[in-house]
């Protein structure tokens, strides 16, 4: 195990990226490693507030690179004030959602280009990649439904063809990046997702790349 381990996890919002992610931490906590779950946006106090702008509904006006560029400054208060230290600390940082979100959701989603927000990126997380990126699988179809119970936010409120964008982002993301984006199906029950998060984990560190 190398000194520090990040993990990315992504996903639509509804593809149960959140209870994986607990699942992880109880994995990696009985491999005797102690684990950071943060999110993103967000993760810390000026994140958080980063956040509640980014997702407000009422902010209908904001121009899409205004967008990402408040998530890309999230995510450079994140990188430096909590992700590093963690790394350096030897922790297990689980992160929901990192770069490879920007890319899908402001890059192909908003039509701004893999290009110009992977060039924003590189700046505000000094280069930073996570070691694994897990992409939990779910039709934008079936996310929709899931979510659809809950208050939705600024980009959840998207109209479909946004989610299918944004989908089909990720899934070129996960040709692109074969070695660290792995896909796990999840329009199935939870305890299979999970075990099959498992058997990735172990299999990983099992090769050395964890």
């Amino acid at each position: 195990m190398k000194k520090g381990l990040f993990i990315s996890v992504e996903g639509l919002d509804g593809a149960g990226k959140s209870t994986q992610m607990q699942y992880m931490k109880t994995f990696f906590e009985g491999k005797g490693l102690e684990v950071l779950i943060t999110r993103e946006p967000g993760g810390t106090i000026i994140g958080e507030k980063i956040r509640g702008i980014i997702l407000d509904k009422e902010y209908k006006e904001m121009a899409a690179t205004t967008e990402a560029l408040l998530y890309a400054a999230s995510r450079a208060q994140h990188v430096t004030e909590l992700i590093l230290p963690a790394l350096g600390e030897g922790k297990v940082v689980l992160c929901d959602r990192f770069v490879d979100s920007s890319i899908a959701y402001q890059g192909v989603g908003r039509q701004l280009g893999h290009h110009a927000i992977k060039s924003i990126n590189d700046f505000a997380t000094q280069g930073l990649v996570p070691s694994l990126t897990i992409f939990f699988d779910i039709a934008p179809e079936i996310t929709l439904q899931r979510i659809s119970t809950k208050e939705v936010d600024r980009l959840e409120q998207e109209k479909i063809d946004f989610h299918k964008a944004v989908y089909n982002a990720y899934i070129d993301l996960a040709k692109q990046h074969p070695s660290r984006i792995k896909i796990i199906k999840a329009d199935r029950n939870i305890e299979g997702i999970k075990e099959d998060v498992e058997k990735l984990l172990i299999k990983m560190m099992e090769e050395g790349i964890l």
